[in-house]
């Protein structure tokens, strides 16, 4: 009998810095964490400090061989870059490898592609699954087989598409951004109708994996879906809240920010992040536990900065029921899932009503 039990690739990490400022170690974990994100396993890892890159792989050959070696022992479905790879970097990897390659940017995009729930979130993974393969097209053409058609970097609304010529594809991107503005449209009808009740807009932004749906859930009473997964939730979620005696305010959900996206993907979800734009205050979710969190607090501030944010800013450091070693810094300090300095927050926003 054959078994039709879903099986679950394996995968071996590549880090690849090009400064020796740039914490690998953190990178790799992060990637690894995609990679559970993504329904993969990593069995394995490497990286390196590149001074200067091999047009064609990246790396150089001494670590390539080194990396053949260890997959061909551990049976690895895909290997993973952790850095942004063109086309043919990724054809000539996977032919020396013999396994499918992908990057950290596909990876993120297959996320996508599984959490997106509503419409424009659909369009909008196929939007930039499909910006992002253009150029990769014939390299996509010449490995894909190889390797099956399903699997991580293979998935989403954008799957078919691999397979078209420029020409559609071309077609296929202007078509969705049409419909995207169509939505983008209707949204600031929805808009007006909001602006002219005159509720305050409050936006929940962050670094993935913050705390912001957690938040949300506590202080609306609603039932967004949270897990303690990079990228959890993709669609933006709104709710009204009362907060005090005639203080009423509109909170916001929306998509979270992560190191490493080239600014085309950023600008993909910018219609997600409208909330943001829209609002009257920024709450700037933060993992106060994350080892690395004054990096994500950098990722996130440099986002909100090319979106043209410049509303008032809370910062909420969130679990900071585990942070062992305190620091003092300027903002609000909360646990969401034990209900802890969420008071403290509703009075800072509405000090900022008055």
């Amino acid at each position: 009998m054959q078994s039709t039990e879903k099986q679950i690739e394996k995968a071996y990490l590549v880090g690849v810095t090009f400064s020796n400022r740039e914490d690998v170690a953190y990178s790799l974990l992060e990637l690894k964490n995609l990679c559970e994100t993504a329904g993969i396993i990593a069995i394995g890892q490497t990286s390196q400090y590149v001074r200067q890159v091999n047009p064609a792989t990246v790396i150089g050959s001494g670590k390539l061989e080194e990396i053949k070696q260890d997959i061909d022992t551990q049976h690895v479905d895909v290997v993973v870059f952790d850095c942004e790879l063109s086309g043919s970097q990724a054809r000539n990897l996977s032919d020396y490898l013999n396994v499918k390659v992908i990057d950290r940017i596909t990876l993120i995009l297959d996320i996508f592609a599984q959490r997106a729930t509503s419409n424009e979130g659909k369009l909008q993974v196929k939007l930039a699954q499909l910006k992002y393969n253009l150029p990769r097209l014939a390299s996509i053409k010449g490995t894909s087989g190889r390797f099956g058609s399903g699997g991580v970097g293979m998935r989403g609304p954008g799957e078919t598409k691999l397979e078209l010529d420029k020409r559609m594809a071309r077609e296929e991107i202007q078509k969705l951004e049409i419909d995207i503005e169509r939505i983008k449209k209707n949204r600031q009808v929805q808009k007006q109708a909001r602006t002219t009740s005159g509720i305050f807009k409050v936006a929940i932004v962050g670094y993935t994996n913050a705390g912001k749906s957690t938040l949300l859930n506590l202080i609306t009473k609603a039932s967004i879906y949270a897990d303690d997964k990079l990228f959890a939730t993709l669609d933006t979620t709104s709710r009204k809240v009362y907060l005090a005696e005639g203080k009423y305010i509109v909170l916001t959900d929306t998509v979270g920010f992560i190191s490493k996206l080239p600014h085309d993907l950023v600008d993909a979800f910018t219609s997600t992040l409208d909330a943001a734009k829209e609002a009257d205050l920024i709450l700037h979710v933060i993992d106060a536990s994350n080892k690395n969190y004054k990096t994500q607090i950098e990722v996130v501030d440099d986002v909100l900065k090319s979106l043209g944010i410049t509303c008032p800013q809370i910062k909420v450091y969130n679990k900071y029921d585990k942070v062992v070693q305190r620091e003092e810094m300027d903002g609000i300090y909360i646990s969401a899932k034990n209900n802890i300095g969420i008071q403290e927050l509703k009075n800072k926003i509405i000090s900022y009503m008055e």
